[in-house]
């Protein structure tokens, strides 16, 4: 590094030169020695500014420099995103080089055939200069890039290559730094500002049965949300609760009936679907009942204690119902129904009001937002005076905004609801609630779940698929997977029993997260389940495999493993060890990259990119050799740390996808 601190005090010493020579041309055509040369002196003014802002850059690369040696390290001590730091580093060379683009193009690749990484600028930015009447060739560009690149500690070499490839070869340093501190600090995130964030997610309906399209909102929300609790933000998941409005007054006089002393005595709902059934069916054929339903909706609203009370066991049911699922998919979320905000419906309406937001239309009230072609407006208040799911979807983000303080929300529901959630996010910034440039509101859309028949996944008699058979088709088939392998003669009562759950909870959150979610995807048992290829099964029994490697060395070996962790040099001279690690190290720029666009199977496609990888090294390197006895007689103690530190990575992906991990197979 004193070499490099060397070249570059050199190069600084060169600018410091010019930049002086370039100032006395100023003061002297100032001082008009040389008449009146404004075209001249705009150019001296211009090359003055741009010599400046590369001695910035200089100076800022050597003092970095000089605190890395007086630190006697060459890389970072802390998980970085690789990707992030190159486009720093290639874009403040660029605007250096460059300043008459106020944002100039950078663009970095990740690893290509022939490179690890790739910087792709030189091309569009001679397109650029043309533009500005500079003519530049693209390889004239790219030396210039390489030529006034600042020292990193990531970069060993950069190669230019056809017309202005800049091709980035990475040290083998910070890799070793990378593995290193996973295998004694744990897997850490890249760092970055804390913020509070709400996921809504889930969000069925009181007296309805969960389905497919649940479990996908479910799912890709829990998933989420288990990213952004990992990079260490302030969560809150949501479940917006379908718990108010017109159904409960039909489902509250149908309870009457059936269950008349349901105050003093729990009514024995065993089905809430069919009870639901029942009561829409009275609704829609017997009027006296369908005006008595509007009129517990009424009493409900007004806080009337028998209709609460029937309301509140109605809810009950459904929370038990849904409790069991979210248990069996090992998901965490805060119940907040539609009811808990009645009361700000009503403020949020006054004040729409008195901002002379709301419009009479046919005995609504309604809202546009940009009043651009093809909008819809909001239904603010229904011409009987009641609210809406607008209004109702207006009040949580004021309140999330105000209430919760949040810096981001995420809702999570499927692709039909885009128009709706464009609207409201155009009203409430047009009443002020939301101001995009404080906060980020993302209204991530998923596809629908498809048969095997490329149809809307329903059952036999085309009804929708509930959850709770699915989950239960995928333990008993799961079940049957492992006894085909013979796995229950291997594996104890408990360990059966958890291998079952975890294959089948996992093989179903895989199937979903591994598919872009904004796509339709094909549900299949018999791919979900299948061993090879980009599945869970697959990668679950990989995972295990190379756990294996250290834990059979024995206890002996083990009881070491603290102190081999902080001692043992990391080796990457081979091929497939530095192949391995240069995947590894990818890490932080894959979380990255979903923080962007929120669709988490880029974790799924790194996972089985990890997994592939560690079968090329496990088949070319050897960690342990045995003799023929089949006694261990040589330990490469580098490649089964290696080993851990990939398994370490692949036990913190499983986790934010939410997929429990075996430990036996």
């Amino acid at each position: 590094m004193e070499e490099q601190i060397a070249k570059e005090s050199h190069r600084l010493s060169s600018i410091e030169a010019e930049i002086a020579q370039v100032e006395n041309s100023i003061k002297n055509i100032k001082e008009g020695n040389f008449g009146d040369e404004s075209a001249e002196l705009s150019s001296l003014l211009t090359e003055n500014s741009k010599l400046k802002f590369r001695l910035e850059i200089l100076n800022k690369a050597i003092a970095n420099e000089r605190k890395q040696m007086s630190s006697s390290s060459n890389s970072p001590t802390e998980v970085i995103s690789i990707i992030k730091h190159l486009y720093d580093i290639f874009y403040n060379t660029t605007k250096a080089i460059f300043p008459q683009f106020e944002d100039p193009i950078c663009v970095i690749s990740s690893q290509t055939n022939k490179s690890d990484y790739q910087c792709n600028s030189a091309m569009p930015l001679s397109s650029k200069l043309k533009q500005l009447n500079v003519q530049m060739s693209s390889l004239d560009i790219a030396k210039k890039l390489v030529e006034n690149l600042p020292y990193s500690p990531l970069i060993e070499r950069t190669e230019i290559t056809g017309p202005g490839f800049i091709s980035i070869f990475l040290t083998k340093d910070y890799a070793k730094t990378f593995i290193s501190l996973i295998l004694n600090e744990g897997v850490k995130p890249p760092p970055m500002k804390k913020l509070r964030v709400v996921v809504d997610f889930s969000s069925p309906n009181i007296a309805k049965q969960m389905h497919v399209g649940h479990l996908r909102s479910t799912i890709i929300g829990d998933s989420i949300s288990r990213l952004l609790e990992f990079l260490g933000h302030d969560v809150l998941r949501i479940n917006h609760l379908g718990d108010w409005g017109t159904q409960f007054g039909m489902l509250i006089a149908h309870l009457e009936d059936i269950f008349p002393n349901y105050v003093n005595e729990s009514p024995p709902i065993a089905d809430l679907q069919a009870f639901y059934k029942e009561s829409k069916k009275r609704f829609d054929e017997d009027e006296e009942f369908k005006k008595r339903a509007y009129d517990r909706v009424v009493k409900l609203q007004s806080g009337e204690k028998n209709s609460t009370k029937a309301w509140q066991l109605i809810c009950d049911v459904s929370r038990r119902e849904f409790q069991h699922i979210y248990d069996l998919l090992d998901v965490k979320i805060v119940e907040r129904g539609e009811s808990f905000y009645q009361s700000r419906m009503e403020s949020l309406v006054k004040e729409l009001d008195e901002q002379g937001l709301l419009e009479e239309d046919e005995g609504r009230k309604i809202m546009w937002g940009e009043k651009t072609e093809g909008e819809i407006p909001l239904t603010i208040v229904k011409s009987g005076g009641g609210f809406t799911y607008d209004t109702s979807d207006m009040a949580t983000i004021k309140q999330r905004i105000e209430e919760e303080k949040a810096d981001w929300i995420i809702y999570v529901t499927d692709a039909g609801q885009a128009t709706h959630f464009k609207s409201i996010f155009a009203c409430a910034k047009r009443a002020g609630i939301l101001d995009p440039s404080k906060i980020r509101i993302d209204h991530l859309g998923f596809g629908v779940v498809l048969g095997e028949d490329g149809k809307k996944f329903k059952t036999r008699s085309g009804d929708t698929v509930k959850l709770s058979d699915l989950l239960e088709e995928g333990t008993r088939r799961s079940l049957e997977k492992l006894k085909e392998k013979e796995r229950d003669k291997i594996l104890n009562e408990q360990e059966i029993i958890d291998a079952t759950n975890n294959v089948a909870y996992g093989c179903i959150k895989y199937a979903d997260l591994s598919k872009s979610s904004r796509n339709d995807y094909v549900f299949s048992f018999d791919r979900m389940l299948d061993d090879r290829g980009n599945t869970a099964v697959y990668l679950l029994y990989a995972y295990v495999r190379i756990c294996s490697i250290a834990r059979n060395l024995g206890e002996e070996f083990n009881k070491q493993m603290p102190k081999l962790k902080k001692e043992t040099p990391i080796v990457l001279d081979h091929e497939k060890e530095w192949k391995l690690a240069k995947v590894l190290i990818q890490f932080p720029d894959i979380i990255e990259k979903i923080l962007r666009e929120l669709n988490i199977h880029y974790l799924c496609d790194f996972l089985y990119h990890i997994a592939t990888t560690f079968t090329e090294f496990y088949d070319s390197c050897y960690c342990i050799q045995k003799n023929k006895q089949g006694e261990v007689v040589k330990i490469d103690v580098s490649r089964v740390l290696l080993c851990e530190a990939t398994a370490a990575i692949m036990a913190q992906c499983f986790d934010i996808l939410g997929i429990k991990t075996l430990k036996k197979v």
